[in-house]
């Protein structure tokens, strides 16, 4: 796993460079991931390649401005973007999909009503912010794990590939992630529902 993402990371920098050709190898290299990822959420082709084509003019918009610091992590931004874009599609088309994270928790799953007024808007970014705190307090390993799986939308064959753990360590960490998040919670008497 750590020389694709070198390789990722070179055909990045060589595309920024302008060998066009780089940018080829990218895309042939990570689209059945990106666009099975998309798929699974939206569920019609036809939306799924339009979201999939504006994933990469953001990328390519991205890398020509120079804006790229992803320290060789070029699949995980990747899919960070084709998931903001389907939130927006999702948003537009005033119909949020339910997110399933965990049974025993679900903070993370995106309200979508296009009635919220700006009161209510406010405080859920409020509740949004000091969740993303919290998740700042856990342990490095669990912070990492969990960021994947919910951020990113990772599965934990992914985050297993990532983190160089195997699955069952993986999917440890985040339980102990979830678990230390409620005792945080607890701790600081936090009031997560608007």
């Amino acid at each position: 796993m750590r020389k694709e993402e070198t390789q990722d990371s070179v055909l990045v920098k060589d595309y920024m460079n302008g060998k066009e050709v780089a940018l080829e190898l990218l895309i042939k290299r990570h689209q059945q991931r990106v666009f099975s990822f998309i798929y699974s959420k939206i569920q019609d082709r036809d939306i799924t390649e339009d979201i999939f084509q504006d994933t990469f003019i953001k990328v390519i918009k991205t890398l020509k401005k120079g804006n790229y610091n992803e320290e060789g992590k070029f699949l995980p931004w990747v899919m960070r973007i084709s998931h903001n874009l389907i939130i927006d599609h999702f948003r537009k088309s005033n119909r949020m999909p339910s997110f399933k994270n965990t049974d025993e928790f679900d903070i993370f799953s995106v309200i979508g009503d296009g009635t919220l007024n700006a009161e209510k808007q406010l405080i859920k970014d409020q509740i949004l912010s000091d969740v993303r705190d919290l998740v700042e307090e856990l342990p490095e390993e669990q912070k990492e794990v969990l960021k994947m799986r919910i951020y990113m939308d990772m599965s934990f064959n992914e985050i297993s590939e990532n983190t160089g753990v195997s699955i069952n360590t993986a999917l440890g960490r985040m339980r102990y992630a979830l678990i230390n998040l409620r005792k945080i919670i607890e701790k600081n008497n936090i009031i997560l529902i608007n």
